[in-house]
C-alpha cells in the first residue's frame, strides 16, 4: 500500500488529495446529504453520467463484498452470491463493521472506500452495467458531495488499492435507464 495513505480512514480531503497526487482527474459537486439513489436523483441535472448504488454485505464464511452496481440495476441478496461466488446467502454489514473496514458511515457507501481497507478483507464487485465508457460517480467517503470520475480512473485507482474488481453482470431493466 501507498505509504501517503495514514492508518486511520482517510477524510474526503485526503482521500481528493490522494488522487490529485496520482493525476486522477475528478469533478467534485458538493451538495445536500443523500442517503438513497431516489434521492440522488434530484441532483441528475447537475451530475452527468452514470450513478451507483452500493451494497457492503458479508456471506456465511464473514467474507466482505462491496457491491458497485448501476443505480436501476436489479440485485436480488437472495441471488447474489451466486454470481459473485459467496459461500451461502449475503446480508448487510453492520455500521461497525462498515466503519472498521472501509471508514464509511450508512448512506456513504462507495467504491472509493476501498482505500481505507488496507488488510484487503473487502472483495471489491463492479457491475459491468457501469462499463459502458461513460464517466462515473461515487461519493467521496461521505453523502455531502460526489465525485465523477473516468472508468478507466476509477479502474486504476481500484487496483493500486489492491481491489482489482470482480465484473460482473447484474441485471437493469430495458425501460427507465435513470441516466
Amino acid at each position: 500500500m501507498s505509504p501517503t495513505i495514514p492508518a486511520t480512514p482517510l477524510t474526503p480531503e485526503q482521500l481528493c488529495a490522494h488522487l490529485d497526487e496520482r493525476g486522477i482527474p475528478y469533478v467534485r459537486v458538493d451538495h445536500e446529504a443523500v442517503f438513497t439513489v431516489a434521492e440522488s436523483q434530484a441532483l441528475r441535472g447537475t451530475l452527468p453520467g452514470l450513478h451507483s448504488k452500493n451494497l457492503f454485505v458479508k456471506d456465511k464464511k464473514g467474507r466482505l463484498f462491496l457491491v458497485s452496481a448501476r443505480e436501476n440495476a436489479r440485485i436480488d441478496l437472495k441471488r447474489l452470491h451466486e454470481t459473485i461466488g459467496a459461500s451461502g446467502r449475503l446480508s448487510f454489514c453492520s455500521a461497525e463493521v462498515l466503519m472498521d473496514r472501509l471508514g464509511v458511515t450508512p448512506g456513504s457507501v462507495t467504491a472509493l472506500a476501498v482505500i481505507n481497507d488496507r488488510e484487503g478483507a473487502v472483495t471489491m464487485v463492479l457491475d459491468r452495467n457501469l462499463a459502458t465508457g461513460e464517466p462515473v460517480n461515487f461519493h467521496p467517503l461521505i453523502n455531502t458531495a460526489t465525485l465523477r470520475l473516468a472508468l478507466d480512473d476509477l479502474l486504476a485507482f481500484l487496483r493500486e488499492t489492491g481491489h482489482d474488481p470482480m465484473i460482473v453482470d447484474l441485471p437493469v431493466p430495458a425501460d427507465g435507464q435513470n441516466d
